[in-house]
């Protein structure tokens, strides 16, 4: 698409949006910023309008203007009435993933999405490229780093033949019209942001939008051990080749055998080299292998890479160990499944900190894992309906993390575990779970 003069409408600023905005004017498109904060409390506002992007509000009329493509944030509601309004207009919506794609030369995708476990595997799945592609290998996506950052840093636009580990959100998926991934999986579907989607079907179809325009010889790599994925892989089924993994059985095309994990019959990486904890992480480790090796990566650079691998901040991370207690930050816990995940790591003593945005989620499934749970403190807005929900009055309620934390303290015993799993996003009292998870780590290395 030739982008001179052309009128684009960019919805929600943040990294994201920058991004976008910066390759849309590299391209001579003419911009307007429409933004939720008042002009003067947009940091960049005089950058912007050095630039020559026009700044507005959110109100009704700005949906109305001629625009021949609007870009939008993935934070922006895709059911919102503003939204609804463009496709009525039959203006074109997209994400900057997107916008990225469609103005890149051809590069080399592996694009990684469920509900848990994205940011490890793309993480380690980076690691695996950049010891055999380096200074060709990127990682960016939902992990922080908008994918339009990379095309101007690395000037995508003229070169082709990268590498890129893309982590990709829903928010981002709804979205998607010509992304074509090289290689791509859904690690798990469970039950997560239903508050945006409207609803589990609604947020499990937008997950399957990551292989719709794969095909040939690309390769999907399928989870046999999800049932509810193999129910959505039936409704829209996968156009390319498909190559399924199973922690549990060996009749899957990769999978764990005599200390080893195999893929397509080839005994890849022995399972001493890998440092991560948990059975979860397994499951990331043979997803990465299993992408690596579709891009013909050879087993000596997979090992080494997997070897070197101690895990990513804020997903189950540890903190400190004060008096006998070890602290996690698990801050990237924003659902039950991923608490879950969490709470399987651990045999006894936990002192479980959850609580922040209410986003309705039911604590039925999380309650059949409370086995090592000592305790459940809650806090922050949805504080007390998850400790009523998980333990009744047996838990303890706070107001912010910081009390809760100075709670845990109080009742830990030598060989405890406190451990940050909030079930939920961070919105009531943070930014992010980011910034959640370095003030508990500040929390606790002030104890």
């Amino acid at each position: 698409m030739d982008f001179t003069g052309k009128k684009v409408l960019v919805v929600g600023l943040a990294r994201s949006g920058m991004a976008a905005i910066k390759v849309l004017k590299s391209l001579g498109a003419e911009v307007t910023l429409s933004e939720s904060k008042k002009k003067e409390d947009i940091k960049d506002a005089s950058i912007l309008e050095d630039m020559g992007v026009t700044i507005t509000d959110q109100s009704p009329e700005v949906f109305e203007g001629d625009y021949d493509l609007c870009v939008k944030n993935p934070g922006v509601p895709y059911r919102s009435p503003a939204m609804a309004r463009l496709a009525e207009r039959n203006i074109p919506v997209i994400t900057e993933i997107e916008l990225a794609y469609q103005v890149s030369k051809p590069q080399h995708y592996v694009a990684i999405t469920g509900t848990n476990g994205k940011t490890t595997t793309t993480t380690l799945t980076y690691e695996i490229l950049n010891k055999a592609f380096p200074g060709k290998a990127h990682l960016c996506g939902n992990i922080g780093i908008p994918l339009c950052e990379m095309v101007m840093k690395y000037n995508l636009m003229e070169e082709e033949g990268h590498y890129i580990a893309l982590e990709i959100s829903n928010f981002q998926l709804v979205n998607i019209d010509k992304f074509e991934p090289d290689v791509a999986t859904i690690i798990n579907l469970t039950p997560d942001h239903v508050d945006f989607m409207g609803g589990l079907d609604n947020y499990y179809k937008s997950k399957t939008e990551v292989y719709r325009n794969m095909k040939g010889d690309e390769t999907f790599i399928l989870n046999a051990d999800d049932p509810v994925l193999a129910e959505y892989v039936a409704k829209y089924p996968v156009g390319c080749v498909s190559q399924s993994f199973s922690l549990d059985n060996t009749d899957a095309d990769n999978y764990i055998s005599d200390g080893y994990m195999w893929v397509k019959g080839e005994k890849v990486l022995p399972l001493d080299a890998v440092k991560l904890v948990g059975k979860h992480n397994l499951q990331n480790v043979i997803i990465a292998i299993s992408a690596a090796k579709a891009l013909g990566i050879s087993n000596e650079i997979i090992t080494e890479a997997v070897s070197e691998f101690t895990g990513v901040e804020h997903r189950i991370e540890f903190t400190r160990e004060l008096n006998g207690v070890k602290y996690y930050n698990d801050s990237k816990g924003t659902n039950t499944d991923a608490t879950i995940t969490a709470l399987k790591s651990f045999d006894k003593g936990v002192i479980l900190l959850v609580g922040g945005f209410e986003k309705g989620l039911s604590m039925d499934e999380m309650k059949k894992y409370l086995t090592p749970v000592k305790k459940v403190i809650g806090y922050g807005f949805c504080g007390p309906r998850l400790v009523k929900d998980l333990v009744g009055d047996d838990g303890i309620v706070v107001e912010n993390l910081e009390q809760a934390v100075n709670e845990a303290v109080k009742i830990a015993e030598p060989g405890d575990t406190v451990l940050l799993s909030p079930t939920t996003s961070s919105f009531d009292q943070y930014t992010c779970f980011e910034e959640r998870g370095e003030h508990f780590k500040k929390i606790v290395n002030s104890l």
